[in-house]
């Protein structure tokens, strides 16, 4: 008979899953489902909408990153009306994208990712969490991580207008400028993300890289899968969050592809599957093989190991020492090892924390030049940024008034799908064996292999063609059953 194991909810991550592994008879893992129950219909409800709406309607969808929904919307609404902001207005949009990536990014080391490798995987679920990563590390870590974070939205609400949820982006360019105050402000705040990005990578060296049970855990088999990359890169091929080219190298690092946003149709299709309500994207011109890895498999991998893999190099100085480090490390270009996403997230924080230096250094981010007014008629446009999870695709279609008729989001988490339910098997492969007694430890160590990446399925998730089911119990006064109404 099949044995059967829930993970019911699966924990630290953004949004809802769950984790189906069906056993064999003799105890070995059958097959895995990572199901994601919930839906989002944000497609759906936006046709109709003027296009101008987009940057605030989308942002709503997730907490999390709204600043990524923001961005996308923005860039997506500019094409549409075929304007091109001034200079100052992209460096206003760039530079609180990269005062969010500090934010967002330590968010996940510290308190989804971190527990796993400063606290151990099999340490007790209590005290695997930030609480116990701040016990063990000290209340002063715990404090920087706090101001980090502080700093970060700060300049969110200077410059997006709100903490949360930011709505000065809009077509042509941005609702309002900062001061000269505000931009000196701003670079010092930045100047301290900085020493924070230096700090936690100090920390993972010396917490994670120090011990060599964690090193050969990330470059152990268990969380290894050779797939394609995906991540936008500058003219120079070099990681950038909030503009670019999307550039897809195949599993020995060469490089497949590279398109412009509104070419994204012709390289990107998506599987679907009738047990989830996430969509599985693949890479078109190579085709869905299933869930399987290698130059013959579709499927591709957007996260920030996926960046780093996919460009040649970063754009700023610590950033790329911190780049080359981690290349000499682990081997070489690509790294396929899932564990390793967490360094070069850190990497990334670093990368952006320098961002935001540079950008708050141009006198030109403070000029009044921040809005184009749009007087070509609307059509159709795409607009593209890196999410903190993965390349965000936004495409939008409207009448000549400007109000939508199509709308297709492919979110950062829902590249991953695939390579997460992948992920997933292996691990649960890898460690639940005949005779194997199944330990809470263990199935943590499955649940490592999303984990890594990082997911949100709050803003991810949506399904063809569109209806959940439902359940609906009616009964009388007396708690009785009268009846029951089913649909899916």
């Amino acid at each position: 008979m099949t044995q059967r194991i829930t993970i019911d909810p699966i924990t630290r991550l953004e949004g809802h899953g769950k984790i189906e592994i069906f056993l064999t008879p003799e105890g070995d893992v059958a097959n895995t489902y990572f199901q994601i129950p919930e839906l989002r219909g944000f497609e759906r409800f936006c046709v109709g909408r003027p296009v101008e709406e987009m940057p605030l309607l989308t942002n709503r969808i997730c907490g999390v990153c709204p600043e990524a929904h923001h961005m996308a919307a923005a860039k997506a609404a500019d094409a549409v009306y075929h304007v091109n902001p001034p200079r100052t207005a992209k460096m206003l949009r760039e530079l609180l994208y990269s005062a969010f990536y500090v934010t967002d990014h330590a968010t996940h080391f510290y308190a989804l990712g971190g527990p796993d490798f400063v606290m151990g995987p099999d340490a007790p679920v209590a005290e695997r969490n930030i609480l116990g990563v701040i016990h063990k590390v000290g209340l002063e870590i715990g404090g920087k991580v706090i101001a980090a974070r502080k700093a970060g939205h700060t300049v969110v609400e200077i410059i997006g207008g709100r903490k949360v949820h930011p709505c000065t982006s809009i077509p042509g360019g941005m609702t309002k400028g900062i001061t000269e105050d505000q931009r000196k402000e701003i670079l010092e705040m930045g100047k301290w993300a900085v020493e924070f990005g230096q700090f936690s990578l100090k920390i993972f060296n010396d917490i994670v890289l120090g011990n060599k049970a964690y090193v050969d855990l990330i470059l152990g088999d268990i969380y290894t899968h050779r797939t394609y990359y995906m991540g936008t890169v500058d003219e120079n091929n070099h990681v950038n969050f909030y503009d670019g080219k999307v550039r897809v190298v195949d599993p020995d690092g060469k490089e497949f592809v590279k398109y412009s946003p509104n070419e994204y149709t012709q390289h990107i299709a998506e599987h679907v599957e009738p047990w989830t309500y996430l969509k599985f994207p693949y890479l078109k011109n190579v085709g869905w093989k299933g869930f399987t890895d290698g130059k013959d498999s579709g499927v591709y991998m957007a996260t920030p190991l996926s960046r780093l893999n996919a460009a040649d190099g970063m754009a700023t100085p610590l950033a790329q020492a911190e780049y080359e480090r981690f290349y000499g490390t682990l081997g070489g270009k690509p790294v396929h090892q899932r564990l390793a996403t967490h360094w070069a997230r850190l990497i990334e924080l670093l990368y952006a924390a320098e961002r935001w230096v540079e950008l708050a250094s141009d006198p030109e981010v403070a000029s009044p030049n921040f809005h184009t007014v749009p007087t070509a008629t609307p059509t159709e446009g795409v607009g593209i940024v890196e999410a903190p999870r993965g390349t965000l695709t936004h495409h939008y279609t409207t009448d000549e008034r400007g109000v939508l008729t199509k709308v297709n989001l492919i979110v950062g988490t829902t590249n991953n799908y695939a390579p997460i339910s992948m992920s997933i098997n292996k691990a649960a492969t890898s460690l639940i064996k005949k005779g194997t007694v199944v330990t809470e430890p263990m199935l943590n160590m499955v649940e490592m292999a999303f984990r890594a990446y990082d997911p949100c399925f709050g803003c991810a998730t949506h399904s063809l063609p569109g209806q959940m089911p439902l359940e609906i119990t009616i009964r009388n006064s007396d708690g009785e059953v009268m009846e029951m109404l089913k649909r899916g």
